[in-house]
């Protein structure tokens, strides 16, 4: 809805300005340098990017568009799972998860988390160093490097279609001038008709550079940040869980490594230290009533 809005005010303070000052909003009606803007930008992005980058970039921007972004009670739902697994893995040894570990997706303890399970990649990267720490990894500091080497490479990978929806935003003022040069070529082969069709032909021309910098600067930048900010959540969320896993494996009780892993979360979806306490009792009880 946020983003809707943005686009509305956008539009609706330039196309008000200029009617405001006496433009003719019929002038700025001009489907084929649009056709000539958009697709330039279309083409070249699937020119620059590959496969696996153009259908990224397609769910990146299906989830700005609807909003979709993490919330307080996805990290909840994920410390609450960290801690009931630090908690079974100090009572009983991390080997006894191994079944839980392996099949994350037939496992109670996990299943008992729905949200944390919904995001299928950094459940696969949790399992990937529990079962590491299962197999032997102790050392804490061995292990953080390790971590932040990977999740340095997914920063880098969830990147580019930032990288390439900016590349497409540079580009969009220099197809705007294109297409204003295509129309003033064409306006030149009616040089000898009146003022007033020559003008408005010039005018429908200029429109193309309108067009590329008001898509540059108020529509595809915009949503490159966007989706920039979402990755930064997302990368946020991993993290947390290199926080918890580290201060586990450097002994720490299941109650510190959580706040360990609680600590590094942005504030505007960090939660409070009594909302993880209640969240993560309640949790420990629906185990113990499922035993």
């Amino acid at each position: 809805m946020k983003f809707f809005i943005g686009v509305i005010i956008t539009t609706c303070s330039m196309i008000g300005g200029y009617i405001g000052f006496g433009g003719h909003i019929e002038v700025l009606w001009q489907p084929y340098e649009v056709a000539i803007i958009v697709g330039a930008a279309v083409g070249v992005f699937v020119l620059s990017n590959s496969i696996h980058v153009i259908k990224d970039t397609g769910t990146a921007l299906i989830h700005v568009v609807n909003g979709k972004s993490l919330q307080r009670e996805d990290y909840l739902d994920l410390l609450s799972l960290l801690f009931t697994i630090f908690r079974e893995g100090k009572a009983k040894g991390i080997m006894a998860l191994e079944n839980d570990i392996e099949r994350p997706e037939e496992s109670k303890l996990f299943k008992a988390h729905p949200r944390a399970m919904s995001r299928k990649r950094s459940i696969n990267f949790l399992c990937d160093y529990l079962r590491l720490i299962s197999l032997g990894s102790e050392n804490s500091h061995e292990l953080e490097v390790l971590i932040e080497q990977e999740i340095e490479t997914l920063h880098h990978e969830m990147s580019r279609p930032v990288k390439a929806l900016n590349t497409i935003g540079e580009a969009l003022p220099a197809f705007g001038i294109i297409a204003a040069v295509l129309g003033i070529i064409k306006a030149m082969g009616y040089v000898n008709q009146s003022t007033e069709v020559l003008g408005g032909m010039i005018g429908g021309a200029l429109v193309g550079t309108f067009l590329g910098v008001l898509l540059a600067y108020a529509l595809v930048m915009p949503v490159a940040q966007l989706v920039a900010m979402r990755r930064d959540e997302t990368i946020n969320y991993y993290n947390c869980m290199k926080a918890g896993l580290v201060a586990y494996l450097s002994g720490y009780p299941p109650q510190i490594a959580i706040e360990y892993a609680r600590k590094v979360l942005f504030a505007e979806v960090q939660p409070t230290f009594d909302a993880v306490e209640k969240t993560t009792t309640e949790s420990v009880r629906a185990m113990a009533q499922a035993a």
